[in-house]
């Protein structure tokens, strides 16, 4: 069982904070403008063993899409209270072995939506101009001044699969340009502007004279697209990819564009991706004149780093704080108030049949006052929120840390 966190009885500058990957320096502004001033930050990620090594001193992290969290590192972090994912995806951490350690993740779902709709409506024009392939031939020294396969966005059909909030927004922005747009998602989902909904991933393919994908990673979405979906495509049609790598079989993609089925394709995100600008990028797309490979930076703009920079860093600063964990992907959500005259203690528990009462309990046997209690459950993790006037926390402290079904226990002064 882990001990009560001890970062609670630290002051807000002795609390470590770090920063992997190159996070906008709006994290650290936001962090130290909160009283946060103990962040190291780092350009790269650590290998594993020194990632290991490091978290164990960390009580907060933030990390974007290469660092990994596996059970084994979070295992040996024995401090850690939050991860903070500053991009979209969460898949990088092992969400379900943080929760059981008493470890909230959190993200920033919508902080670069615009940026990854404007690389996708930029890519879609340059696709169905041909310009991958004219700027190929144009740097060898060829002239491919024709309009072949070079064709208007407007009256074309694009199609989306996952039409979570980049789909949306891609859709509306490519329904200004004059493109048909419809959709298929395992939700449902209002469509907005002209789009059409389709009852079935066959019925995209089919309509679609570029399809675009934006769904997480999934067992269901891994390989979603492969020979047999690519041989469903229109002829000359294209794909463009910029949602996680494994969607995608990229030989069977490299085999439809070889063969002329297909007219070409755009791809931000790979299986296996360098862990870093030393490593060197390899794949079967490689060499193709009609594609465009882009090294995972369809959030890389200024603005969307910036917003994801300030939105994960004020929910750390909130939970830290407040206990608030409004936004974490793998905890239980609880909006909490400022406590401003109880002292705020955060109990996350197995759940388990009377852990509640066996915490009021504890809380009549230290003679505390209750001001305000908050409690919400998933089915293997508990989270409740005592704000208690009391003169004395260490005997509830006591009792809490000692129930069974006690993950962590935390006091907020």
């Amino acid at each position: 069982m882990p001990e009560t966190s001890s970062l609670l009885s630290l002051s807000k500058d002795k609390i470590r904070i770090l920063l992997l990957e190159g996070i906008d320096g709006s994290a650290a502004r936001q962090l130290e403008a909160a009283g946060y001033t103990n962040v190291a930050a780092e350009t790269g990620t650590l290998p594993p063993g020194e990632l290991a090594e490091r978290l164990e001193d960390v009580h907060f992290v933030g990390i974007r899409s290469r660092t990994k969290l596996t059970e084994e590192v979070l295992q040996r972090a024995s401090r850690l209270a939050a991860v903070g994912c500053f991009c979209i995806g969460t898949d990088q951490v092992a969400a379900t072995a943080a929760r059981r350690l008493g470890i909230p993740v959190f993200n920033a779902p919508y902080g670069n939506t615009r940026s990854v709709a404007e690389l996708v409506l930029a890519e879609i024009i340059l696709l169905l101009r041909g310009i991958p392939a004219r700027n190929a031939a144009a740097h060898r020294g060829e002239w491919l001044k024709s309009s072949e396969k070079a064709h208007e966005v407007r009256g074309k059909t694009l199609g989306i699969v996952g039409y979570g909030h980049i789909g949306m927004q891609l859709g509306v922005l490519a329904e200004g340009l004059g493109m048909q747009v419809v959709f298929f998602d395992t939700a449902p989902r209002l469509p907005l502007g002209n789009a059409r909904a389709v009852a079935a991933l066959e019925d995209v393919l089919a309509a679609a004279d570029v399809l675009s994908l934006h769904v997480p990673d999934t067992p269901v979405t891994r390989g979603m697209i492969g020979e047999l979906e690519l041989g469903a495509m229109r002829p000359g049609s294209h794909v463009i990819n910029a949602s996680r790598g494994g969607v995608v079989d990229i030989a069977a993609l490299a085999a439809a564009l070889r063969s002329g089925h297909l007219g070409g394709a755009a791809v931000d995100v790979f299986p296996q991706e360098p862990a870093s600008t030393r490593d060197v990028f390899a794949s079967d797309l490689q060499g193709l004149d009609n594609v465009l490979l882009t090294p995972h930076i369809g959030g890389s703009t200024h603005e969307a780093q910036q917003n994801i920079a300030v939105d994960v860093a004020t929910k750390l600063v909130q939970y830290s704080d407040n206990g608030s964990t409004v936004g974490a992907v793998n905890f239980p959500e609880v909006s909490l108030p400022e406590h401003v005259s109880a002292r705020r203690i955060l109990h996350i528990h197995r759940n388990e049949p009377g852990v509640l009462t066996a915490v009021n309990q504890v809380l009549a046997a230290s003679g505390a006052n209750i001001a305000g209690q908050y409690l919400q459950t998933l089915p293997d993790v508990g989270y409740v929120v005592m704000d208690v006037e009391t003169n004395d926390v260490a005997p509830l402290l006591g009792g809490l840390g000692a129930l069974e079904a006690t993950i962590r226990t935390r006091w907020l002064r």
